[in-house]
């Protein structure tokens, strides 16, 4: 029997249950890594909808994650990809990551449209590292979270998470993007890999700082 209050959404490997209303940044170097705890996140269970924001992989590729990570979650989910083209109501084609209002009434349509079909709303980006590296100016990253992004999850009482390849080259110090950004969200998770499908979280939140290990 499930000891969720009627607020919090199931997450597993300790970094849930969450909290209606909480984001998350998730940040690391192994994008593989990175996925895995990314799609245990945003999976949607039953009665539940998401909405994805997919910077490097096709919509048929992230609903295969979702789905390793809850069965049925790729067929609960919506995906914005700029690796692929459209596919049916609920996959859909972003020509330009670097549009971030284009991008910003997309992602807000398809969020709309999930909460007309179900109660419980989750959102994700993947990886946002892709949008910083498009952009001549990370503020305006800053901005579209903000504006876009984290005020549909506070809206909507759903959760979100924003995974940030911290190998990547985004034109800008990522030390300092990363600690820019951790001041618009209520829990940072570094997912550090330490083997062969192996990884340890370093949760930091309301709470303060605890590390699990988890297989990825």
């Amino acid at each position: 029997m499930s000891t969720l209050s009627a607020d919090e959404f199931d997450v597993s490997d300790a970094v849930g249950p969450l909290e209606s209303g909480t984001s998350v940044l998730l940040t690391g170097d192994d994008v593989g890594a990175l996925e895995s705890v990314f799609a245990r996140i945003v999976a949607p269970t039953d009665g539940e909808r998401s909405v994805v924001i997919a910077t490097e992989t096709r919509g048929r590729a992230v609903k295969q994650s979702l789905d390793g990570a809850k069965h049925g979650a790729g067929d609960r989910s919506s995906i914005l990809t700029a690796a692929g083209r459209s596919s049916g109501d609920d996959i859909k084609a972003v020509d330009d990551l670097s549009d971030l209002t284009g991008m910003g009434m997309e992602f807000s349509a398809l969020a709309a449209n999930s909460q007309q079909e179900a109660d419980g709303f989750r959102a994700g980006i993947f990886l946002c590292s892709t949008i910083a590296g498009e952009l001549d100016d990370t503020r305006s990253l800053y901005r579209f979270l903000n504006s876009t992004f984290l005020s549909e999850i506070r809206r909507s009482n759903g959760i979100g998470v924003c995974a940030l390849d911290t190998s990547a080259d985004i034109g800008s110090d990522m030390n300092s993007t990363v600690t820019g950004l951790k001041t618009s969200f209520k829990s940072h998770v570094a997912v550090e890999a330490t083997g062969r499908g192996e990884a340890t979280l370093t949760i930091s939140d309301s709470d303060g700082e605890r590390t699990v290990d988890v297989s990825v």
